[in-house]
């Protein structure tokens, strides 16, 4: 029997068995537990990329491009696949002087935040989840991005925060349904109090944060019942929450929708705040649960430091000679898609990828990908501190090249050294080389300036962009429908004109009863980023999709 790990951009990260060829969920990975999700069978399904050039003669098209002088090259990496060996790549770029991006598509607002809280980003052990008696799914929606660990918790007493009523929010034993960009309130009002009802935890306080009398002193200033208007919520609720609390060990699950705006890091902040109030770190239970670095415990073999960098939401395609986009569909995930378009119009685009997607379409020229079962891999995960080795199960062919060996043909290409072997930069992996993460000195946020995205929407909407379950960003069967409150006038299958200061775009109306009669969903893959911006976040320079207000018009 062989083992490797599902590749797809997921919190779970499975182990998969294969017996005879064929994949079967381990039964002895604790969050794989005998079960694989949709989308892993939706990624077997998927067709390899295949081109008529020969390989060889692909990457001396490539290595005469990159030889051209003066050339202006763009490294862009997406998460088409989560192995770390899919990094290696960065190793020749970086030495080539490459422009690599900065900032994430994802979750690097929220990390940078946790990170000028703690230092690093991080998740606790497994186990603490399994411990806890009460699980707080904060902007996370647990059953389409993390079936897995939903399926540890589910039993659990559960309190959701989320503008949409999820399955777990069904479920739940409170839904506190706020308006998008207010959860930095909710986090304020509730360390608040967390204090005044005894709830904080003094110890840990006292001798492992710095700032705590500033932040209360902030919380303080927050004028409660003008907050609980913006937010949506009453006393009633927050009541209700803190007597669910008392006694309980708790554990926080923050989803990436927290943290989707152009103050994100701080709103990050505040949720890690509150979790710091009551003391929900250095014990063997509780917790707050994001996307933790997963390279964290390791001494990391691919970490560069770039001499030159961009923005990823504000990069422009269009100023590069040469864009390398790697494992990556940015027509369709990367904010203002007609801003995408021009500018890989006016680039030399290398497309390096398993299968055909929309950005690949734009290709000047591709590199067909093995697959992540034609090549060894190491698989982490930013949702729990398993490690699989993944072992080669199919042989591949000679017209699909590994990222590992793309880096040692450039190296050799180049005449450059000091590349290591496959072999050695997956032993990096075999030793955590921290203990277990400990908070010694947490930073409490001291100040908010957060825009209030709610002043002022009247007839408009709140956008809201979410994961549908049968797709993984802008993979498998995407979900192409507006989605909205019946109670705003629309019918299912009405056309609209959705319009955002970006731009406008024409969209099927599906009704429904779950959101906010203030918000629409749009599901990632659709065509929501041509109403997005490319405006980086204040402090990552990440991604601010929902940071924007829409208006619709039936036509």
């Amino acid at each position: 029997m062989a083992t490797t790990a599902c590749p797809l951009d997921c919190f779970d990260a499975c182990e998969v068995s294969v017996v005879d060829g064929i994949c079967k969920p381990s039964t002895t990975h604790p969050i794989t537990n005998g079960k694989l999700c949709r989308l892993f069978g939706h990624l077997q399904n998927e067709k390899q990329i295949t081109t008529d050039i020969p390989l060889d003669e692909t990457l001396k098209i490539l290595v005469e491009k990159l030889k051209q002088p003066n050339q202006k090259v763009l490294f862009y990496k997406g998460s088409g696949n989560m192995g770390v060996m899919q990094s290696s790549t960065k190793l020749f770029f970086d030495k080539y002087g490459t422009t690599f991006t900065h900032g994430g598509l994802c979750d690097e607002a929220g990390c940078v935040g946790i990170e000028q809280d703690r230092q690093v980003c991080f998740n606790p052990p497994i186990d603490n989840l399994t411990n806890s008696d009460i699980v707080i799914v904060w902007g996370r929606n647990l059953t389409v991005t993390s079936p897995h660990i939903y399926s540890l918790v589910k039993d659990k007493t559960i309190i959701t925060i989320d503008p949409v009523k999820t399955k777990i929010a069904k479920q739940s034993d409170l839904h506190i349904q706020l308006k998008p960009k207010t959860d930095h309130l909710l986090a304020t009002i509730l360390a608040r109090f967390a204090h005044l009802e005894d709830l904080d935890d003094q110890e840990f306080i006292q001798n492992n944060t710095t700032g705590y009398d500033w932040f209360y002193d902030m919380t303080r200033d927050v004028r409660i019942k003008k907050a609980m208007k913006a937010i949506g919520t009453d006393l009633g609720q927050i009541g209700k929450l803190f007597s669910l609390l008392v006694g309980k060990k708790v554990a926080i699950l923050a989803g990436i929708g927290v943290q989707k705006y152009i103050e994100g890091e701080q709103i990050m902040r505040t949720i890690d705040a509150f979790a710091a109030t009551l003391g929900l770190f250095n014990k063997d239970y509780g917790g707050i649960w994001y996307f933790g670095r997963s390279t964290y415990p390791f001494d990391y073999p691919f970490e560069i430091e770039s001499k030159k960098s961009v923005s990823i939401a504000e990069v422009d395609f269009g100023d590069f000679d040469i864009c390398f986009i790697q494992g990556a569909n940015p027509l369709k995930s990367h904010p203002n898609t007609q801003r995408v378009i021009d500018g890989l119009k006016k680039s030399f685009v290398v497309f390096f990828g398993t299968t055909n997607n929309e950005t690949s379409k734009y290709a000047d020229l591709i590199i067909p990908a093995k697959t992540f079962l034609q090549k060894k891999d190491v698989r982490l995960s930013y949702g729990h501190d398993e490690v699989i080795f993944c072992d080669q199960i199919e042989q591949g062919d000679d017209e699909h090249i590994s990222e590992y060996e793309l880096t040692k043909y450039l190296f050799d290409a180049f005449d450059m050294d000091g590349l290591k072997s496959e072999d050695e930069l997956m032993q990096y992996f075999k030793t955590k080389i921290n203990e277990k993460p400990f908070v010694d000195n947490f930073e409490f946020i001291e100040e908010m300036e957060i825009s209030t995205l709610h002043k002022g929407i009247g007839d408009r909407f709140y956008l809201l962009t979410s994961k549908n379950k049968n797709s993984l960003c802008s993979q498998f069967k995407t979900d192409p429908y507006l989605y909205i409150h019946p109670s705003n006038g629309f019918k299912d299958d009405d056309k609209v004109l959705a319009t955002s200061k970006i731009n406008q775009r024409e969209f099927i109306i599906k009704t429904n009863d779950e959101l906010r009669e203030d918000c629409i969903v749009l599901y990632s893959g659709s065509d929501v980023n041509y109403l997005t911006s490319h405006e980086g976040s204040e402090e990552s320079q990440s991604t601010t999709y929902q940071d924007i207000i829409i208006e619709l018009e039936k036509i």
